[in-house]
């Protein structure tokens, strides 16, 4: 691990700044004067199309999934099987597991579940059964289901680490009624939005701004703790008052844990990473300018390597950015207004990265935003220049359109992901009225 100092101290790259700011709006909160929708026709929602050719971008989109309020995961979690053929995903009865290859669905699970994650060893799926509070997992192949944990009293768990020993969430120290802020500050709906929990709603709340200040400010004392699933112990990581939220394990370090400080982006330093003895508290990304934000953070394949959206300054220049925790090196990708996108993804191996795009009442404002992207990279650089293992590397998002998304209503986030193979971005939307997951294509249908 290289020490903070080398993790926080990015030199500038170059920002183009525009003279006014967007209007003063949380992040990704959709505006309540909502555009006119593009609502799918009577015959597609009654009879959704199952596969097709979009038009505009010449690749094939498939729709994996029947049953309506079906939902792949959010997009830093991980759904996919340890061999790569199978994907998991949530319906209104359970959960459900597909097949990459046949397209074949079954049921795994039955029930009102918090659904957790795929785990990185075995093929299981991890859950909580919210009227027991414990945790349990089942084999996808064989449906062998175990009993792990008691979650303690008013905690939650939201990742499973890489060898599957440990889970991580965090507790209130204080009796407080949930009822306003809603289990760890967000309400309901919120945290169903985040694909936290199994069913609707999905959608993004329209007070979440109004949400996010409150449960800030109201500063909880909470407790970052780790869940051992082998014996039920409970051990504390970190006591804070700031709101401690977007748990995610790294996928190949099982004592390395990332976590974020929530709240309006341009309010909190947010993206931190700890080991599971409590110690290397550190924050992976240091603010150079007034109204600068990052967020909505991921892993790499690698289990080394976190990525993250940068605005600089926000809703004005954009970038998806990457910090390699063993190297300190940095990467910067930019991208046009169009280009941004809620969420991004990576496959390491490849090079390439995927994006939901967004609305034009996302932070970005995109007048042309709704599509899925491909994005392939460009490195910037010229002969002679001055460069060192301490600057960030300048790179440029080249963009693909895979899919037109203008029947999608964004108040459901896309949430992309790369298939295991590589041959699909999944995705979940409600283009044909009903939430499905979909798969588009890579590669131009022939």
């Amino acid at each position: 691990m290289r020490s903070l100092a080398a993790l926080i101290s990015p030199l500038a790259v170059g920002m183009m700044l525009c003279p006014a700011l967007s209007a003063a709006q949380d992040f990704n909160v959709p505006d309540d004067r909502r555009p006119v929708e593009k609502r799918p026709t009577p015959d597609e929602i009654a009879h959704p199309p199952k596969t097709w050719i979009d038009k505009d971008t010449g690749h094939r989109v498939t729709r994996l999934t029947d049953e309506p309020g079906s939902a792949s995961f959010y997009f830093n979690v991980n759904a996919y099987t340890p061999d790569g053929k199978e994907m998991v995903y949530t319906t209104p009865e359970g959960i459900s597991v597909l097949d990459l290859a046949t397209h074949k669905t079954r049921s795994v699970v039955k029930g009102k579940v918090h659904t957790l994650e795929v785990g990185h060893k075995t093929q299981s799926i991890f859950y909580v059964k919210n009227d027991e509070r414990a945790v349990y997992k089942t084999n996808v192949d064989t449906g062998e289901t175990t009993f792990l944990a008691k979650l303690p009293p008013r905690g939650n768990i939201v990742s499973v680490n890489a060898d599957e020993t440990l889970a991580a969430g965090t507790y209130d120290e204080v009796e407080k009624p949930n009822e306003q802020y809603g289990r760890n500050g967000a309400t309901p709906a919120a945290q169903a939005a985040g694909g936290t929990t199994q069913t609707s709603p999905l959608d993004q709340p329209r007070n979440k701004g109004e949400m996010m200040e409150r449960r800030l400010a109201a500063r909880i004392p909470l407790v970052l703790y780790t869940l051992d699933l082998r014996n039920g112990k409970v051990t504390p990581l970190l006591h804070s008052t700031d709101w401690v939220n977007h748990l995610l394990f790294s996928p190949s370090d099982p004592k390395l844990l990332m976590y974020c400080h929530e709240g309006p982006w341009q309010k909190v330093d947010r993206i931190w990473t700890i080991w599971t003895d409590g110690t290397h508290n550190q924050l992976m990304h240091k603010r150079t300018m007034a109204m600068e934000i990052a967020g909505h953070e991921f892993w790499g394949q690698d289990g080394k390597t976190v990525y993250y959206d940068l605005q600089t300054p926000k809703g004005e220049d954009f970038w998806l950015a990457s910090v390699n925790l063993e190297t300190g090196k940095r990467n910067w990708y930019h991208m046009d207004r169009n280009e941004w996108s809620i969420h991004f993804n990576v496959n390491e191996k490849t090079g390439l990265f995927t994006g939901d795009g967004g609305d034009p009442h996302q932070v970005a404002r995109a007048p042309d935003g709704e599509w899925i992207y491909l994005f392939h990279t460009k490195k910037i650089e010229t002969p002679g220049m001055m460069d060192g293992p301490d600057l960030v590397q300048s790179w440029v998002f080249q963009s693909e359109k895979l899919i037109n998304m203008s029947k999608h209503n964004y108040t459901l986030e896309p949430n992309v992901s790369f298939t295991p193979d590589m041959k699909m971005v999944i995705f979940r939307s409600n283009m044909f009225g009903p939430t499905y997951v979909f798969g588009v294509e890579i590669d131009k249908a022939k």
